[in-house]
């Protein structure tokens, strides 16, 4: 069951798919961010409809923010795709979106939760993220350009 939470300044937050705009989204994670620009629209479809996805609401309703985890909402999350709209920067959006998921009730009891960041070390500190322990052990597959192929 989806969960709407109040944020600041009459912001408001949900995960409730059906309230998430997904052109703004795509046009955020596709077009504006630094990780995932160029993914096809399809594709982004498929990643929110596979995660627990969050929307932030300005006062007039319109999506100001979001962010999304990618989970088994059991034992591990990956958050990512966290992203606050120019207009709405300042607010309080991503600490408050943050709260929402530390507090998410798919979200609790987790052996891991990750994110990777470029910039926004000291927001995700503050609740309680800290560099991967044991390096050596971690292995990847990564291919930054699969979206520009």
């Amino acid at each position: 069951m989806a969960q709407v939470v109040q944020a600041p300044a009459g912001y408001e937050l949900s995960d409730d798919p059906e309230r998430f705009d997904f052109d703004r989204g795509w046009r955020w994670i596709g077009q504006e961010s630094y990780w995932a620009a160029g993914i096809p629209c399809d594709l982004f479809e498929k990643a929110l409809r596979n995660s627990l996805t969050v929307g932030a609401y300005a006062p007039d309703g319109a999506m100001a923010a979001m962010a999304r985890v990618v989970t088994d909402r059991a034992t591990f999350g990956w958050v990512c795709d966290v992203f606050v709209d120019e207009a709405h920067r300042g607010a309080g959006l991503g600490k408050a979106l943050m709260n929402y998921l530390k507090a998410h009730p798919d979200l609790q009891g987790f052996r891991r939760l990750l994110l990777a960041t470029r910039d926004a070390h000291g927001l995700y500190a503050g609740f309680g993220f800290r560099p991967l322990s044991a390096v050596e052990t971690w292995m990847e597959i990564r291919e930054p350009d699969v979206y520009r192929r």
